[in-house]
């Protein structure tokens, strides 16, 4: 079996740092942060959620920017020893965690900003969920792929 390149090295170690740290994000959102939302009070809540939406994006923005075109690219071309199979669960994963921020969470995040309903913040408590268990799957596939090009 042939060495795995410079390259693949840097390309597999962006892509597992980058998606594990979204592992860690989504779970502190999942089991800490998104459910104090009902201590927040109605009439600080709307400031509140301002600045979360804009202050999270500065934290995953990068994050998810550098897993997005590396679970591409990690798809387009594997790196030797990593399976074509696992690069397009990665980023079937990858899609399906999308799909649910802009199509479950950020509509349910504007509707908060218009002010706290507590049936909205249960929905995106419940919701979240698809993308914490999107997120520790494609942790483990990560690692599983990086170990897989290690041997």
């Amino acid at each position: 079996m042939a060495a795995m390149s410079s390259v693949d090295a840097v390309l597999l170690t962006a892509h597992l740092v980058a998606t594990v740290a979204m592992v860690g994000l989504i779970w502190f959102v999942q089991v800490v942060h998104y459910p104090l939302f009902t201590a927040v009070g109605r009439e600080q809540f709307v400031a509140y959620e301002d600045a979360h939406r804009r202050l999270t994006a500065y934290v995953v923005g990068p994050f998810m920017a550098v897993e997005g075109v590396t679970a591409l690219w990690i798809a387009a071309a594997p790196p030797t020893g990593v399976s074509r199979l696992a690069a397009f669960v990665g980023l079937l994963l990858l899609a399906v965690i999308h799909a649910s921020t802009v199509f479950l969470q950020v509509p349910m995040h504007m509707a908060l900003s218009e002010g706290f309903d507590a049936a909205s913040a249960r929905r995106l408590v419940r919701t979240n969920w698809i993308r914490t268990v999107g997120w520790s799957a494609r942790g483990l596939l990560a690692a599983g792929m990086t170990m897989s090009a290690l041997r």
